[in-house]
């Protein structure tokens, strides 16, 4: 093989390294990217449903992350610029309690995305058949 093989190989194999790990749902609507171990973004690429941000959560952390269906969510961020993408609207979720956030279980409505917040990957999960009152 010549060098210039060599490096082309090289450069993709680093480009694919540093690609942060991300799946996309088109039935969601949504985009989820790990930022972490244990921290992730849920974007908007259709949908903006409360219900829908949830549901492509669970779907990532138990898929991607690994997680187990007791394991709890929480909102590490509300709406706010994706750090991974850019784009206007991302939430961030993470697998640990974050410091200094007031702990609550989300409920059954749930308002918008206060950092604190939790439900387990079940009750996340349960969110995906729900239909938004406002297509």
């Amino acid at each position: 093989m010549d060098m210039k093989k060599v490096m082309t190989y090289a450069v993709f194999a680093a480009l694919v390294a540093s690609t942060p790990v991300s799946a996309f749902n088109g039935r969601l609507g949504y985009q989820s990217v790990a930022l972490s171990n244990t921290v992730f973004e849920v974007i908007p690429r259709g949908r903006t449903d409360v219900d829908g941000y949830w549901c492509a959560a669970s779907d990532f952390a138990r898929r991607t992350l690994g997680a187990d269906w007791k394991q709890r969510i929480y909102v590490k961020r509300g709406y706010g610029p994706s750090e991974a993408t850019g784009r206007r609207t991302a939430v961030q979720f993470s697998l640990t309690a974050p410091e200094g956030a007031p702990q609550q279980s989300s409920g059954i409505i749930t308002v918008g995305f206060q950092p604190g917040f939790s439900m387990s990957v079940s009750a996340a999960n349960g969110r995906c058949n729900t239909r938004p009152f406002v297509d």
